[in-house]
């Protein structure tokens, strides 16, 4: 074979693209094209049954039906007659013309079908994916249609390929897990699923069969002083990622475990809330450079300890000493289910205690999110560490995500700045670690500001084709799905990652987004009040009440998140400040806007907004983007977002999708898919499948836009 995704091929051979629209290309890689669109269909019906020839009967009944046999003949013949005519510089008889039968010269012909089934056949798995990853989601002959029977044949020819297609890559599957090639399982799985995405649906939709549920609690810090509460914080964290590699054990996420810090509940209670079996607790207790780790193992239905434990150790053997306590949990859990367990590697991050040390208060702020200056004393300790080891994956990762957080949860002035940060730290720890799928999910954030949706979805699958138990990797993924209008596809990543991570009050604010586009208003309103209680916005639970008629609540909702003003949520980059008795009356004017279901109350908050955009000093920002498309305010929507996508206003984009007024109102609007082609998500809807809500349109109709 040659290189990825290229099939060899005899000299001269030209080749014929039958996902999608049917494409024909030269053996210099110029495209040949196809004026009459029956010339495309012969060609391909030809390639498609190219085990022999094919009746000029049948082709005449499949490709002009309803004419006279005579007729129907005499047009296949003007149609050979072109394609000879376009055929006929690039060598003789590309085509076999026998009396009653039609054929391709097999030595002359290649197509991205045949390509692919033979890297299949070959275990050329690198040519495979790259075939996979070209073809996208794109049918078999797309835009073709000549009425009932070749309807009715090119729907046969599509189960076939597919059945045929989907037997070899789960043989190629089998075959790279029976090798151990786990990376390259990741990337075929990765490539498939975006044609068939049935190929996750076990692993989403059944991702505990046969798996023990387990959670690891904040482990208390015993004696140390002030503010080194962040050193237990690290050793719980780092017990969650070494049982997490155990494919028996299903670990509840951080966010939610870490939701019962000091938590007076008992532990069956805890267990219920994070439907886990089991709850492991302990504490950390340091003096200088020795550690002394207590740890035990609790029954989640009983409260009941199972198994308990004390390490010491010091911190020059730190994570050796964290390899002892998760290999000791597996071995009691394992004994206590009568299973055998196999046993966590130790994970070493860095060489540098010090480096660590400034790591663990990085990552022990970053999960405090939200408070004046938290996020850049993150930065700041992140590139400590990372000053004293250059090469700690983890801590570039860490880097990479709190700049993330700066550019979507701050006032920040330079959004695309705080991006473009991230992207490249990101792609450092992809440099010195390429299995960290929340890396290339990050990275995939920082594609959306570039308009390239569809880099930012193929990161978002191979993200989660490397880390499939990893909540925030999937959760992203399903963000990703959300923003595009997949929400059907985007839903099962979402309850996925819910069910891991079930007290996180971010993943809460996607069910309810989902819920409410799919129509389920009452499951919206409850995931959104879900999301209230956890202490997090929500803006769409107003939203969701003003949509089935109750107004009056819908506005005291949606200004009761004026509540959370400078904690989760903050004021526009630049904006003035408001005092307390303007910020009322500004929260009570958007309340009505976008709730009252008043007429005139919306023209005066989007006249609000028009203000807005033009003064503040990011337009684009959530503050204006959000509300307009609440209240199907189409112009401001495609001149804001349009303007510029940035890590914080991409989740406006998941609010689009409702079939309901007023917001149906932009995605229905004739400017609409000239603005989806503007910011490159129209190119996703060709690779991952068009949005639940649209008709998908010809490219004759796209071209017209």
């Amino acid at each position: 074979m040659s290189g990825a995704g290229e099939a060899e091929a005899p000299p001269g051979a030209l080749r014929l693209s039958l996902f999608g629209p049917v494409e024909l290309w030269a053996p210099d890689n110029t495209e040949i094209v196809i004026a009459n669109r029956r010339a495309g269909a012969l060609l391909a019906i030809l390639a498609l049954e190219a085990d022999q020839p094919v009746t000029r009967e049948h082709l005449s009944a499949l490709l002009w039906p309803g004419r006279f046999a005579a007729q129907a003949r005499a047009s296949l013949r003007q149609c050979l007659l072109e394609l000879g005519k376009l055929l006929a510089p690039l060598g003789p008889d590309a085509i076999l013309a026998q009396r009653d039968r039609l054929g391709l010269r097999q030595a002359m012909w290649r197509t991205d079908l045949a390509d692919l089934e033979a890297f299949l056949a070959d275990a050329d798995f690198a040519g495979a994916i790259a075939s996979l990853r070209k073809i996208g989601a794109r049918p078999l002959l797309e835009q073709l249609s000549f009425g009932g029977d070749f309807e009715a044949w090119i729907a046969a020819w599509r189960l076939k390929v597919e059945h045929r297609l989907q037997a070899a890559v789960r043989g190629g599957l089998a075959q790279l897990e029976r090798h151990g090639d786990l990376s390259t399982h990741a990337a075929l799985l990765e490539a498939w699923a975006v044609r068939d995405p049935s190929a996750w649906r076990h692993a989403i939709t059944s991702p505990d069969a046969g798996r023990i549920r387990i959670a690891v609690l904040p482990f208390a810090a015993l004696g140390l002083e002030s503010g080194q509460d962040y050193f237990a914080d690290g050793m719980a964290e780092e017990l969650i990622t070494s049982l997490g590699q155990i494919p028996q054990l299903r670990v509840a996420g951080r966010t939610s475990s870490f939701h019962f810090r000091d938590s007076d509940l008992p532990a069956p209670e805890i267990a219920n809330a994070l439907r886990v079996t089991h709850v492991v607790e302990g504490s950390v207790q340091r003096q200088g450079a020795q550690v002394r780790i207590a740890v035990r193992l609790v029954d989640g239905e009983t409260g009941f300890e199972i198994w308990g434990q004390r390490y010491d150790g010091g911190l020059d053997a730190i994570f050796l000493l964290q390899g002892r306590v998760a290999q000791a949990v597996t071995k009691a859990l394992g004994e206590a289910l009568g299973l055998a367990l196999p046993t966590p590697a130790v994970r070493g991050m860095t060489d540098s205690k010090a480096a660590y040390d400034f790591y663990l208060q990085g990552r022990s702020l970053c999960a405090r999110l939200f408070g004046d200056g938290v996020l850049d004393r993150a930065v700041s300790f992140f590139e400590q560490a990372l000053a004293l080891d250059p090469d700690f994956a983890e801590a570039w990762l860490a880097l990479a995500e709190a700049h993330q957080m700066i550019a979507v949860y701050t006032p920040c002035l330079d959004r695309p700045a705080a991006s473009a940060r991230m992207a490249d730290c990101a792609r450092k720890a992809i440099t010195l670690v390429p299995t960290l799928g929340y890396a290339h999910a990050l990275l995939g954030v920082h594609q959306w500001t570039q308009n390239d949706i569809v880099g930012a979805l193929d990161l978002a699958f191979k993200g989660h084709g490397l880390e499939p138990d990893n909540p925030a990797v999937t959760m992203r993924l399903g963000s990703f799905l959300l923003y595009c209008g997949r929400t059907t596809e985007a839903m099962k990543y979402v309850e996925a990652a819910l069910e891991q991570d079930p007290v996180d009050g971010r993943k809460y604010n996607l069910l309810a987004v989902g819920n409410f586009n799919l129509g389920d208003v009452v499951a919206a309103r409850s995931a959104g009040q879900r999301m209230v209680d956890l202490g997090f916005p929500s803006l769409w639970l107003g939203v969701a009440s003003a949509a089935v008629g109750e107004h009056e609540l819908a506005v005291t909702q949606y200004r009761q998140t004026r509540a959370l003003m400078n904690t989760v949520m903050f004021p526009p980059a630049g904006a003035a400040a408001l005092t307390p008795e303007g910020m009322d009356a500004f929260w009570l004017l958007a309340a009505n806007g976008v709730c009252s279901g008043r007429e005139e109350d919306r023209a005066v908050y989007c006249q609000v907004l028009d203000l807005l955009y033009a003064t503040l000093h990011d337009p684009s920002d959530p503050s204006v983007v959000l509300p307009a498309i609440f209240m199907g305010y189409a112009d401001l929507v495609f001149k804001s977002i349009g303007h510029r996508i940035t890590p914080a206003n991409t989740l406006c984009l998941q609010s689009l999708w409702a079939d309901v007024e007023p917001i149906r109102q932009v995605y229905t609007d004739p400017e609409f898919i000239p603005f989806a082609q503007r910011i490159g998500m129209a190119a996703a809807w060709d690779k991952y499948g068009w949005p639940d809500l649209l008709p998908r349109p010809t490219n004759q109709a796209l071209r017209a836009h």
